[in-house]
This record gives C-alpha cells, sequence and structure tokens, in this order.
C-alpha cells in the first residue's frame, strides 16, 4: 500500500516569475525585504496568531513574493 503524504499547496506566483520583464535585482531585494517585515510581524510581542499566517501556512516568503509580483504593495530601492 502506497503511503500518501499531504503537502502543502504554494502560493508562490510562478506565472508572474515568469513573465517579469524588468530589473529581477530590484524585484528580488523587494521580495526579500518584504519577507523580513512578515516575519517580524509573525514575531511581534503579543500571542495573538496573524489570519494572514493561518491563510498562507506561515510561508511568509512566498506571500511577499506574491505581494510584490502582483504589486499588491509597492517597492522602491533607496539611494545608498
Amino acid at each position: 500500500m502506497p503511503i500518501l503524504v499531504d503537502y502543502p499547496i504554494m502560493i508562490f506566483p510562478l506565472e508572474e516569475l515568469i513573465e517579469y520583464n524588468k530589473n529581477m535585482y530590484e524585484i528580488t531585494a523587494a521580495a526579500a525585504r518584504r519577507s523580513y517585515q512578515l516575519s517580524m510581524l509573525f514575531v511581534a510581542d503579543d500571542d495573538e496568531v496573524k489570519p494572514w499566517v493561518d491563510e498562507n501556512n506561515g510561508k511568509v516568503v512566498s506571500l511577499a513574493a506574491q505581494q510584490v509580483f502582483t504589486e499588491e504593495i509597492k517597492f522602491r530601492l533607496e539611494a545608498e
């Protein structure tokens, strides 16, 4: 009898990634920064589980990428 394993669905926006034709460094940096922001919200000082954590199975990197690629959030690089 085969062993069935239930894997969570990935929410990474692959189609948007493939079709993205702008500066890949900028969007990668934006997604990385957004991942950090979301992870800090995830470990905030209260013990309340955030709704977006449950909705995305705690996957802040996938959620950040989705937000950036679908333009749910806007980003810009800061001058050094």
